[in-house]
């Protein structure tokens, strides 16, 4: 599977947990650490725990597996290392903090839509 196939299960994994502003920034043009970084942001701390296990298992159904997980925790910033895709699943407070979309502003932005 592409991996823009598997940004759009990773969208659609969010959004069925009804993940808040969930982002897609297309980084591989500025960076080699990644094609894509998908961004969203929980309500609370079950919330982000249950996006995690969403974008897993959905996944995990394609034999795709994390290379690691890093902060699950304390489910306030969950980085999710699946190579060409980095997924941040933040509280919402530390995603206004942390403000990755600013830092990671000269990637492009991909809508679900385009997917």
């Amino acid at each position: 599977m592409e991996t823009r196939d598997q940004v759009k299960l990773i969208y659609n994994a969010l959004a069925d947990k009804k993940a808040e502003d969930i982002r897609i920034i297309e980084i591989g043009d500025i960076s080699v650490i990644a094609d894509y970084f998908v961004i969203a942001n929980g309500t609370n701390p079950n919330q982000v725990s249950a996006l995690v296990d969403s974008v897993e298992q959905e996944l995990a159904k394609i034999d795709v597996m994390p290379k690691r997980i890093e902060g699950i925790g304390n489910a306030s910033w969950v980085l999710m290392d699946y190579g060409d895709i980095i997924i941040h699943i933040f509280s919402k407070e530390d995603r206004a903090f942390y403000d990755l979309e600013r830092i990671w502003r000269d990637g492009k932005t991909v809508s679900g839509e385009d997917l």
